[in-house]
């Protein structure tokens, strides 16, 4: 695994004081992962984090500046790209950059996602009038699960936190994926918050926050369960997570973007017909690599206050299967075919112990 780079710290720093300032894109603060390239405008007063794949700078959500020093900063960030013959995208762009943007030519809009929102109050609630929720919040209790807010300094190189990272990183289908959903986060804390589910004094899971700021709210980044985890583990933690910060007062909360969502917008009406058959086949068949359904059905059990589309727009007339592409290898960093191939390797592996599983109990009576 990686841990944050100390190499440019410098900029990462310059980065982290304008997200604090200007953060209002969910994916703001994830513009300090590993791996993420920071681009500052001449100003200094804006900056954007991206990965540049198959010729195509992929943008981390948006730029993030001031909203009147957006216009400006578009501009002088595509120059940078046209200087270099690159091509640009932002991926989780919400509504504010498609309003940026919605008159100017040469764009494509396609949505890919939705992500549920709520105030903490609405999160909070939710549980409560939820049995179901209930229910699972207290089979956890009745297993001496307890969650604690941990310090950054406690959760540096823990190695309880590590062994439920890696086990949960041992249950997905595809090989660890980074850019926006990059798992190793424990050492990079910073303004996060950190939510730990212990039993018997150790860690069986956590919920990661980060921070939205110029929007007074929380991505739940990370929820993470460990192998000795009971359920309602995730639930509990989330429920904590969520009141502590209703108590400091903070007014936004979403999980993220669930991928191939439809709720919120119809597919047909913005994405071509080719894009909309391949999300149509991973939604159908991708299951063994990523759980889409199960996702959508979680997150949704908490009964969002709405479902914000999630676009990528690209600086292109017509939307390519190129940008899919260059998105695709953004995450899987490194060759998106290879990523493909230990995907199907480990659900080969799957069915295999699966197999086992069900032949085990026929072996009792030989």
């Amino acid at each position: 695994m990686r841990a944050c780079s100390t190499a440019n710290s410098e900029a990462k720093d310059r980065a982290r004081q304008l997200i604090l300032r200007f953060g209002w894109n969910t994916t703001c603060y994830q513009i300090l992962n590993p791996g993420i390239d920071l681009w500052f405008c001449s100003a200094g007063d804006a900056v954007i984090g991206y990965v540049t794949r198959a010729g195509v700078r992929v943008v981390a959500g948006a730029p993030i500046c001031s909203l009147q020093r957006l216009p400006d900063v578009l501009r002088e960030w595509h120059q940078d790209a046209d200087q270099y013959r690159k091509g640009v995208c932002y991926f989780g762009a919400e509504d504010r950059m498609c309003s940026a943007l919605r008159d100017l030519d040469g764009y494509s809009t396609v949505v890919l996602g939705a992500q549920p929102e709520w105030t903490p109050a609405a999160f909070t609630q939710a549980i409560r009038e939820n049995a179901s929720l209930r229910y699972q919040l207290s089979r956890a209790s009745h297993k001496d699960v307890v969650v604690r807010e941990w310090p950054p300094q406690r959760a540096r190189g823990h190695a309880g936190l590590r062994k439920c990272l890696d086990e949960w990183l041992t249950t997905r289908g595809l090989p660890t994926m980074h850019f926006l959903v990059e798992p190793d986060t424990l050492d990079c804390l910073l303004d996060r918050r950190l939510f730990v589910a212990e039993r018997g004094g150790e860690p069986v899971g956590f919920v990661v926050l980060s921070p939205v700021p110029d929007r007074n709210g929380w991505l739940t980044e990370q929820f993470v369960r460990g192998f000795q985890a009971p359920n309602g583990t995730i639930e509990l933690a989330l429920g904590n997570a969520i009141r502590e910060v209703q108590e400091a007062e903070a007014a936004f909360v979403t999980m993220g973007i669930v991928p191939l969502s439809s709720h919120g917008f119809s597919a047909s009406q913005v994405n071509p017909a080719w894009l909309r058959f391949i999300m149509g086949w991973f939604r159908a068949h991708g299951r063994r690599f990523y759980n889409f359904d199960g996702l959508d059905a979680f997150k949704s059990k908490f009964a969002p206050d709405r479902w914000e589309p999630i676009y990528v727009i690209s600086r292109e007339r017509k939307f390519s299967f190129r940008t899919l592409y260059a998105i695709a290898a953004a995450f899987s960093d490194g060759p998106v075919i290879l990523a493909g191939l230990k995907g199907v390797w480990r659900a080969i592996k799957q069915e295999i112990a699966w197999a086992k599983e069900r032949l085990e109990p026929s072996r009792a009576y030989d």
